[in-house]
């Protein structure tokens, strides 16, 4: 019973990182840009929840919806402005771009909040559990998980059966082929970022709630998205959440054999899934 309600534990978890990694699935999938900077913008988000609460005195999930639309506008205008004029053949400039958009965030946070770790309290709901059978598991996970299920399921409907949506697989496809049918790309790839960084509002206020967080944290939440990006194939949204629960199992277990071999675990699961699948579970276009 043990090892089930470690499996059970892992694939709930799973559904956290499953949320750190679709937004940059997505923008991977559509532009091929590797952002650099996701991980801080997780962070960012979170900070911005948590002063919304703070201020305001919202609900944290009341919070995410003033949280999201400025988080939009904030990936609309950086895609727009900035990231827009390093797209191309080499993969350097906007990689150096988000690099340094990743220090910038870093240290705004720090001179702004302090290094101290923060921590966004939605109560009871903490604490609250459910039991299914002989394992218990949290309300906060469950709806972790449901979450990212839901929020996979949104952008699959946005991604196949919007007017937006075949925009995004037009230029993906062929940029210079769909701006000659009318559609320009740097519109589709500011909304395509705005997108993901409203994806990463729902991630970071999961993570404020789950466990404490400060402005430095932010790339190791870039290296959990990365490997259930890679692990469910590049562009593959379900094959992203397939992803964020292979590592979730695997730190579970790893944890339950060793505590110190928590994180270990995850990225041994990661390289194994490398040497056995190079592209990923589910690359896209398989």
């Amino acid at each position: 019973m043990i090892w089930i309600d470690t499996l059970v534990q892992g694939v709930l978890l799973g559904g956290l990182y499953a949320l750190f990694a679709a937004g940059l699935s997505l923008v991977f999938g559509i532009m091929r840009l590797v952002n650099l900077a996701h991980g801080d913008l997780i962070i960012l988000g979170a900070y911005i929840i948590l002063l919304c609460v703070s201020t305001l005195g919202l609900s944290p999930f009341l919070a995410v919806i003033i949280a999201a639309p400025l988080m939009f506008v904030l990936g609309w205008g950086l895609q727009k402005l900035v990231l827009n004029r390093t797209l191309g053949e080499d993969i350097l400039p906007p990689l150096l771009v988000t690099f340094g958009l990743s220090i910038v965030i870093q240290n705004g946070l720090l001179e702004g909040f302090s290094a101290d770790s923060q921590r966004i309290s939605v109560g009871a709901l903490e604490i609250a559990s459910v039991s299914v059978g002989p394992v218990s598991m949290g309300v906060l996970p469950l709806l972790t998980f449901g979450s990212a299920i839901a929020v996979i399921l949104v952008l699959n409907h946005i991604f196949y059966r919007t007017a937006i949506g075949r925009a995004f697989r037009a230029t993906s496809d062929d940029a210079v082929t769909a701006s000659l049918m009318g559609i320009k790309p740097e519109r589709v790839f500011a909304t395509a970022t705005g997108l993901a960084l409203v994806v990463t509002t729902i991630a970071a206020l999961y993570l404020g709630v789950r466990a404490n967080f400060d402005p430095s944290i932010g790339p190791v939440r870039l290296i959990y998205a990365f490997e259930a990006v890679i692990i469910g194939g590049l562009g593959s949204l379900w094959g992203t959440l397939l992803g964020g629960i292979v590592i979730g199992v695997a730190q579970t277990v790893g944890a339950a054999i060793n505590p110190e071999w928590q994180i270990l675990a995850g990225h041994v699961a990661f390289l194994i899934v490398l040497l056995i699948r190079p592209r990923g579970l589910f690359p896209k276009g398989s």
